[in-house]
């Protein structure tokens, strides 16, 4: 069996299919064939000194696949949950947006979390950012690398979370594999461009569901999914937020000097493929944040959806000393810049989730976020530069900025620790893998 070779960064068309593990490794060695018939088979019990990495094959294996830095993010808790499980193996895919090194290195900033990484699954970087065609063609170059992966690492579970192509991809390669598929945060409504299409998807495919609100359970039951596939668990993103986030002098140390209160923090995710119109559209918005008296206006880079590439070159034009355009930020830090600005302004779901946990303001912009709950913390305008800076003058209230109670309609804490139990507990038989509609 080959050694695993070790994953470069760059773009997706410099990396192999998929690399191979080295024995022992995710592979289910051990396993009598009746164990790989029966998925649900009682396994023994870990040496007391064993790691994670050495339990691989010997428990159910649990293949989490991101696609994005932010969603890596919210699942950190999730993954340390698992590896801690002593019914539990962890295996991790990386995709997407974690290739494309305009938007960092994603594949580093997992393995400084002392991850390892299973499978890394090339996604070209689409470099017009409009090119629906690429992004459908590298979906399914995907879906086809997905399903060898998971056949040769003996998944048993696939894990996803939220609305993102490549969790797509994923789902639909475990379902016709006939693998279980686990979904976090199905349910919940993002107008987006694909994005509520995309989701209500996956839960179709998804045969375990996790989603984070009430609200979000009862659309799934409407979907026709039967009530007991369906456990509220919050949003894992929650779990040890306030923990998590880096204090006020790491932010500076990592940065720069940004007193409290005193800056805004912006992310701008694109709606629309038109490149030409996110451009504008990012000006508009930079124009009336720059308005208000910040000290400091920090921007985080957007995601990789069509059209992003208008916004990244709106960001890559700035030339003011009082704006701090950053490419990526570890979750920690972007965790403390989000406590401590006086305002959150785009489109970015962490102001619709994350956010009313610190209790921090946010102007919604857009129709992105439109039909997701929220919490009062949160103001929804249009691309309007007039509606922008009332918004916005509202918040910053003449350099005392407003804040919120920290109420999150989200959840708070447990998430990871329903996610998993539910994971370790579940019976994989014909009752679960055989969907039917549930009315």
């Amino acid at each position: 069996m080959p050694r695993r070779q070790t994953a470069t960064s760059g773009s997706a068309s410099s990396l192999p299919f998929f690399l191979p593990l080295p024995p022992g490794e995710g592979r289910g060695e051990g396993k009598s064939e009746k164990s790989r018939q029966d998925r649900d088979v009682t396994r023994s019990s870990p040496t007391p000194d064993s790691s994670p990495n050495e339990r691989r094959g010997k428990y159910r294996s649990i293949c989490f696949v991101t696609g994005t830095r932010a969603e890596y993010g919210l699942m950190r808790g999730v993954l340390a949950a698992i590896d801690a499980h002593p019914k539990l193996a962890l295996q991790l895919i990386a995709t997407g947006m974690h290739l494309d090194p305009a938007h960092g290195d994603g594949l580093a900033m997992i393995r400084r979390d002392g991850r390892q990484i299973d499978r890394v699954i090339p996604w070209p970087v689409v470099k017009s950012g409009s090119d629906r065609v690429t992004i459908a063609r590298n979906a399914g170059a995907a879906m086809a690398a997905m399903a060898d992966a998971f056949e040769e690492m003996k998944t048993e579970v696939v894990l996803v979370v939220g609305d993102r192509v490549e969790a797509f991809a994923a789902v639909s390669a475990a379902h016709l594999s006939g693998l279980p598929v686990a979904h976090i945060h199905g349910g919940d409504r993002a107008a987006g461009q694909i994005d509520d299409s995309l989701r209500h998807a996956i839960s179709k495919l998804a045969h375990i569901h996790f989603p984070a609100t009430r609200q979000s359970a009862q659309r799934l039951r409407k979907m026709g999914e039967d009530g007991w596939r369906i456990h509220r668990a919050g949003s894992p993103g929650l779990d040890g937020i306030v923990a998590d986030a880096i204090p006020a002098d790491g932010i500076s140390d990592s940065l720069c000097p940004l007193p409290p209160r005193r800056y805004a923090l912006l992310v701008l995710h694109p709606v629309d493929a038109d490149k030409t119109l996110e451009s504008r559209r990012a000006r508009l918005v930079l124009d009336a944040i720059s308005s208000i008296a910040y000290e400091r206006i920090v921007i985080i880079y957007p995601n990789n959806d069509p059209g992003a590439d208008g916004i990244m070159k709106t960001w890559d034009r700035i030339k003011d000393d009082r704006i701090i355009v950053q490419r990526d930020v570890p979750r920690p830090l972007f965790l403390g810049l989000m406590r401590d600005a006086a305002v959150l302004v785009g489109n970015s779901s962490s102001g619709i989730i994350e956010a009313a946990s610190f209790g921090t303001p946010v102007v919604d912009i857009g129709p992105r976020q439109q039909g997701r709950e929220r919490g009062r913390n949160v103001t929804n305008v249009p691309y309007d530069a007039r509606r922008i800076r009332a918004a916005l003058s509202r918040v910053w209230n003449r350099g005392k900025p407003r804040r919120f109670s920290a109420d999150n309609v989200y959840g708070g804490s447990g998430a990871a620790q329903t996610i998993v139990s539910t994971l370790s507990r579940l019976h994989i038989d014909d009752r679960l893998l055989r969907k039917l509609i549930g009315y």
